[in-house]
Parts: C-alpha cells; sequence; structure tokens
C-alpha cells in the first residue's frame, strides 16, 4: 500500500522527492505523481482524519470507481461545469448516468454519485456549512433565469418570472411562475407557499428586491409595507439579505430543471 500520508508528511516538511522516495519504498514516479495531485487540489496540510485510505480516495477518486466495476466519473470536470449557469448536480448525473449505459457499465445512484462529489469538493473549500434549524429560516428570491410561455392570442412568447422560497435546513423548495415581478405576484408567492408548506417558517429572508425591501441600507433596509402586513398576519418576521449578498439555496433548487429548458 503507498504511504499517501507519510508522503505528503515528507513533502509538507521540505523533504526532497528523492529521498522521500527511499523513505516509504515507492517509486519516485508514484511519489511525484502523489504530491502533483495535491498541489492540483490545493492541499497545503493534513488533519488527523487524513489517513491512507481517505487520502487514496481524495487524491485518486477514479481509482476507486475502476476497482468496484463502476464506471469513474470525471469529478474534476463535473466540479467545473456546475460553475455555469443553469447547471446542476442532478443534470451532471443524468448525463454520466447516459455516459455509462452507452459503455455497458455499472453506474451510481444519484444518491451516491451526490455523497461522493461531496468529499471531492470540500477539497476546493468553496463552501462553509451555516448552522440551521428546521423550519426557522425561509429564504425567498426570485430565480436569475426565467422561463417563457405562448402567448395563445398573439402567437408570440411571454416572459415568465419564477418565485423560489426554500428551506436552507432541508432544501425543502415551493416554485411557482409569474407574468411579472410586481409586489402583488411577490405576496401571493409567499401565501402559496405557506399553503404548499402547510406552515410558516419563524423568519423570511427575501433578498433585496424592490418588491420586499423598498430601500436597501446597510444596518436597517426599509420594508415594503405591504410586505411587513403580510409578516404581520403571518406571525412571522423579515430579515432581508445583505447587500449585495446574493441568496444561493434558493437559486440553485430552482436551477435544477432549468437546463432542460436551454
Amino acid at each position: 500500500m503507498i504511504q499517501y500520508r507519510k508522503i505528503l508528511e515528507l513533502h509538507f516538511k521540505k523533504v526532497s522527492q528523492r529521498t522521500i522516495s527511499t523513505s516509504v519504498g515507492s517509486s519516485r514516479n508514484t511519489v511525484s505523481e502523489v504530491i502533483k495531485r495535491a498541489e492540483k487540489i490545493g492541499l497545503e496540510s493534513l488533519i488527523d482524519t487524513m489517513n491512507n485510505h481517505r487520502l487514496e480516495e481524495f487524491l485518486f477518486p477514479e481509482k476507486q470507481a475502476i476497482e468496484k466495476g463502476y464506471f469513474p466519473p470525471n469529478w474534476e470536470k463535473i466540479h467545473k461545469e456546475l460553475q455555469k449557469k443553469n447547471v446542476t448536480l442532478k443534470l451532471l448525473h443524468i448525463e454520466y448516468a447516459q455516459h455509462a449505459r452507452n459503455g455497458g457499465k455499472i453506474l451510481y445512484a444519484y444518491r451516491t454519485f451526490a455523497e461522493k462529489y461531496g468529499k471531492y469538493a470540500k477539497k476546493y473549500k468553496a463552501t462553509m456549512p451555516i448552522i440551521r434549524k428546521p423550519g426557522e429560516v425561509l429564504e425567498i428570491d426570485w430565480g436569475g433565469s426565467t422561463l417563457s410561455i405562448n402567448d395563445r392570442q398573439t402567437g408570440g412568447k411571454l416572459t415568465v418570472y419564477v418565485f423560489v422560497a426554500t428551506f436552507p435546513y432541508s432544501q425543502y423548495s415551493y416554485v411557482e411562475g409569474f407574468l411579472d415581478m410586481k409586489s402583488a405576484n411577490w405576496l401571493t408567492g409567499h401565501i402559496h407557499a405557506f399553503e404548499y408548506f402547510d406552515g410558516v417558517p419563524e423568519s423570511l429572508v427575501p433578498d433585496n428586491l424592490k418588491t420586499g425591501v423598498t430601500k436597501a441600507i446597510r444596518g436597517e433596509p426599509i420594508l415594503n409595507e405591504a410586505y411587513r402586513e403580510l409578516a404581520d398576519y403571518y406571525q412571522t418576521v423579515i430579515v432581508p439579505g445583505r447587500v449585495r449578498s446574493p441568496m444561493i439555496s434558493a437559486t440553485v433548487n430552482y436551477q435544477q430543471g432549468m437546463r432542460m429548458f436551454s
């Protein structure tokens, strides 16, 4: 077994690859490849839980799939694809599954696929978990992308703006399309979301939109009066998102279906 941890420990101590090779009993090519993989993902230190098995999974994820007979996902490509607009992990799994079937290979179920990508993505340190309680917060936003429907009377197309409400703890979402983003539809979307969830959260966290926030200033945003009255009626509170801080979870959930229409 390759001593991944020992190789990296010595490398981080500035020991030469020639010396590391002699110390761990692996070829210089093997040592070099381990170090290159670690550098590629930005691994600069080790924690106690990073044993040889864990490090092999992090550095060479494709080995695990091949050894078990599964079609190996290209995690680096998947990670890059997720940076694109309207691309989600669910849709990438569909594409992965198609490639696996075409090649007559065993494929990972979506749940396993998502878990393995989660482990891979941790290496990039791109996200930070936010502790939430179930039902505590509902994040609301208009989706960044729009849809369209055909107007039967004119034959033209009408733009559909997508209202999204998401519980960040569970990612449970409500989505509804409207023909404009005016206050009436913003409030209607909330009411329908409460009915759909069969309950009301402790607090609402909308993005700084004119339909919900009359004036977005640091410290104390000024809320739309009708929106404030809605919150009072449902006995919840409104906590607008920070200025220039886009809400991610709601948009991501909405985008799970968007690539189908592009």
